[in-house]
C-alpha cells in the first residue's frame, strides 16, 4: 500500500510552488511592461498574437518534458520528434488521408516512440540521456531519408488555416495549450498517478516498496512527453505549411529551459503544470522583445543560459536547506 507520507506532496512544497509561480508571473508582467515602454511595436495586437503563437508550441513541449524531469529523467528527442512528425503528417495529407487520420496516426507514432524510450530505460537499462540522444539523431536521419532531404509542401488549406485562426480573440495555437494544460493539471496535481510520478522522482526504491509500479510510471512519463512532441509537430506543420525533418532543431533545449525556469527541478520530484507554461512565455517574450529591439540573437541564448544557472542555483540552495 502507498502511504501519504511517501506520495502526498508536502505543504511546504505546495507553498513554494505557489510563491515561485507568483514570482515568475510578476517577472513576466514586468518584462511586458518594460518592453511596452521600450518599443511601441510590442503591445500591438499583431505582435501579441505572434508572441502567443511562438510561445504556445514550446509551452506544450515543456509540459511533456516536465513529466519526464519530475521522474529525474530527461528527454532530448522531443525536437527531433517534432520535426519527424511534420514529415509524417505532411506525407499522409499529401497521400489524401483525412486530417483526423493524419493527425491521429502522427500522435500514435509519438506514443510508440515514448513507449520505446520506456522499454529501453526499464528493460534494457539504458540511461535516459543516452537513449533519447540516440533517438534524436536517428529520427533526424530517418526523416531525411524518407523525404530524400527535401521539403514536403502541405496543400491542405483547411489544415494550414487552423494555425492562422483565432477564437475569442486568442490564437488557436494558444487554445491548444489550454487543451493540453487542463488534463495535464488534473493528471499531475489531482490524481494518484501524478503523486506516483513525484514519488518515483524522489526515491524510486521507496516508491517501489510503497507499492508504486515504478516501471509503469517511467513508461507513462516518456509516452506523455513524446505524444506532446508529436502534437507540437502537427501544430508546427500547420503553421509553416511544410513537413521537414530538420524543423524544431534545438527545441528540446528550449523545452528543458522553459521547464527549469518554471521551477521544475532537474534532480526530480519537483514540478508543476503552470510553472513551465509561464517559463515558456518568459522565453518567448525575451526573444520577441530582443527581435523588436534589434538585439543580437546571440544575446538571447546568453540570457536563457543565465536564467537557467540562476534557477538551478536557487533550487540547490532550497534542497540543501531541507
Amino acid at each position: 500500500m502507498t502511504t501519504d507520507a511517501t506520495l502526498a506532496p508536502s505543504v511546504a512544497r505546495r507553498n513554494y510552488s505557489f510563491l515561485f509561480a507568483l514570482t515568475l508571473l510578476g517577472f513576466l508582467l514586468l518584462l511586458c511592461l518594460i518592453l511596452t515602454v521600450a518599443t511601441p511595436n510590442f503591445a500591438t495586437a499583431n505582435n501579441i498574437a505572434n508572441l502567443l503563437r511562438q510561445g504556445s508550441m514550446i509551452a506544450i513541449l515543456a509540459l511533456g518534458q516536465t513529466f519526464v524531469i519530475i521522474t529525474a529523467g530527461i528527454d532530448l528527442s522531443v525536437g527531433a520528434i517534432v520535426g519527424f512528425s511534420t514529415v509524417i503528417v505532411a506525407l499522409m495529407l499529401e497521400a489524401g488521408f483525412p486530417i483526423w487520420v493524419a493527425v491521429g496516426a502522427t500522435l500514435l507514432l509519438g506514443l510508440a516512440i515514448g513507449l520505446f524510450h520506456g522499454f529501453a530505460i526499464v528493460r534494457m537499462g539504458l540511461p535516459p540521456f543516452i537513449i533519447t540522444l540516440a533517438t534524436l539523431t536517428s529520427l533526424r536521419g530517418v526523416g531525411l531519408l524518407i523525404t530524400n532531404g527535401s521539403t514536403i509542401n502541405i496543400k491542405n488549406e483547411a489544415f494550414n488555416a487552423f494555425s492562422r485562426g483565432d477564437f475569442l480573440g486568442l490564437p488557436n495555437l494558444f487554445w491548444m495549450v489550454v487543451l493540453v494544460a487542463v488534463p495535464a493539471f488534473i493528471f499531475l496535481h489531482m490524481s494518484r498517478w501524478g503523486r506516483y510520478l513525484f514519488a518515483v522522482g524522489s526515491n524510486p526504491e521507496a516508491a517501489r516498496l510503497s507499492g508504486v509500479k515504478v516501471s509503469t510510471m517511467i513508461y507513462v512519463a516518456y509516452s506523455l512527453s513524446a505524444v506532446c512532441a508529436a502534437f507540437v509537430g502537427v501544430l508546427l506543420a500547420a503553421r509553416i505549411g511544410i513537413g521537414n525533418a530538420t524543423q524544431a532543431e534545438g527545441w528540446e533545449l528550449q523545452a528543458i529551459a522553459s521547464s527549469v525556469i518554471g521551477g521544475t527541478s532537474l534532480f526530480g520530484a519537483v514540478g508543476s503544470v503552470h510553472g513551465p507554461l509561464i517559463g515558456s512565455f518568459i522565453l518567448a517574450t525575451i526573444n520577441n522583445g530582443a527581435n523588436l529591439l534589434n538585439v543580437n540573437s546571440f544575446w538571447q541564448r546568453v540570457i536563457t543560459g543565465v536564467l537557467i544557472i540562476v534557477i538551478v542555483f536557487f533550487d540547490q540552495l532550497r534542497r540543501r536547506s531541507r
